[in-house]
């Protein structure tokens, strides 16, 4: 199946399109000074942009690497295409200064660690969970809960002077006949209780789209989705300890994801050769490594899905949200393409395998023909025809 069906000869419009990145989400890497950050970081991105080292502000700028996401279909949708190139979808990891009590004051590295994480789309929260007399730890003891507790009280005292500040004001306007205030002014003044009662704004409930717009363009840093990463020791990678399970029980209780990693061991895991890693992970009874937990678990957070094109010049994968209709899919490659959009050609991933592509697929009755209406599917494989 061709990657684009342009309906016109678009000539070199778009011939160096598939050199573009596309990224699945943006990661902001957070927790306390010496927790694994910039280890698990430099591990995930199998680089060494972060410096890892054994005190408080090592990581000052915030390093952003990407990484390409793990899935093993894209190999078998690439196999039966005969293309020439597998190109997956990207995963951009922000590793991001460590924080202190204080840092909504501006204590530490505090206003350039607040305005760090309003640029990324999920916060993964790492979490010390290993005892190790060697490391210190900022606050003289390992509680995990009590850690994630500082990092959300400074974001929420963060989020609590922006919105005293701002929803007066709006409130204001909104008696004076402007309508976009009052319903900012609304969902906003909603969000700035939950935080007087020490709650995160996520909470918040929006009531129709143009609230969910006006909380979305507060940039609250409690509003953003949270995955909890337990950093273990090696021993306890698999299973995790009491103090990771901890963790999951405060993840559930607020519709966040938790997963366990040892950082440790992703370091390693990034210095080996591809071919090795499969058995170095069964020897710790590990089935996959950090990295595919953790995109996993950010997937569900962000209710992303992923959907394919198949060629003979290449395979690729392409992010989109859950619920994502045809048109909005094609603009995940192009903007012409949803601006033009006039049918998808789709045939679902089991299918195509089954099948072995595309032609078996038309032959069997299951390449569909969908519209603007049709929602996307994890795993479709489509060829967008369009017009512009």
């Amino acid at each position: 199946m061709l990657a684009i069906a342009p309906m016109h000869d678009y000539g070199r419009r778009f011939r160096n399109l598939s050199q573009g990145i596309v990224m699945g989400f943006r990661c902001g890497i957070v927790g306390l000074p010496n927790v694994g950050k910039s280890t698990l970081f430099n591990a995930l991105t199998e680089t060494a942009a972060a410096q890892a080292a054994n005190y408080p502000f090592c990581t000052i700028e915030p390093n952003v690497g990407n990484v390409a996401v793990p899935d093993p279909r894209l190999e078998k949708l690439a196999q039966i295409g005969n293309s020439a190139k597998v190109i997956e979808t990207q995963l951009a990891f922000v590793d991001i200064a460590g924080l202190v009590r204080g840092a909504s004051k501006g204590e530490g590295l505090g206003n350039q660690f607040l305005g760090n994480i309003r640029e990324v789309d999920a916060v993964v929260h790492v979490l010390r969970c290993f005892e190790d007399g060697d490391v210190t730890h900022v606050e003289g003891k390992v509680d995990p809960i009590a850690d994630a507790e500082t990092v959300e009280t400074e974001l929420m005292l963060a989020d609590l002077d922006s919105l005293e500040k701002r929803v007066p004001n709006l409130i204001k306007k909104g008696q004076q006949g402007d309508k976009e205030a009052k319903s900012a002014a609304t969902v906003l003044a909603r969000a700035l209780d939950l935080l007087r009662e020490g709650k995160p704004a996520r909470l918040t409930e929006a009531k129709d789209a143009d609230e969910e717009r006006h909380l979305a363009q507060a940039q609250l840093l409690t509003a953003k989705p949270i995955l909890y990463v337990c950093n273990v020791e090696e021993a306890n990678a698999a299973t995790g300890n009491a103090h990771s399970a901890r963790v999951f029980e405060k993840a559930a209780s607020e519709g966040a994801e938790a997963v366990v990693v040892s950082a440790a061991i992703e370091a390693e895991i990034a210095t080996m050769a591809p071919e090795d890693r499969g058995e170095f992970l069964a020897e710790l009874g590990l089935k996959e490594t950090g990295l595919a937990r953790v995109i996993r678990a950010g997937y569900k957070l962000l209710h992303l899905l992923t959907f394919f094109t198949v060629g003979p010049k290449e395979a690729r994968a392409w992010t989109i949200p859950a619920g994502s209709k045809a048109p909005q899919a094609a603009g995940a490659i192009h903007s012409d393409f949803e601006r033009g959009f006039i049918r998808a050609e789709t045939i679902a991933f089991d299918d195509y395998v089954a099948l072995g592509g595309e032609a078996g697929a038309r032959e069997a009755g299951k390449l569909r023909q969908e519209g603007k209406e049709y929602v996307v599917h994890d795993g479709d494989v489509l060829l967008f025809r369009f017009n512009v």
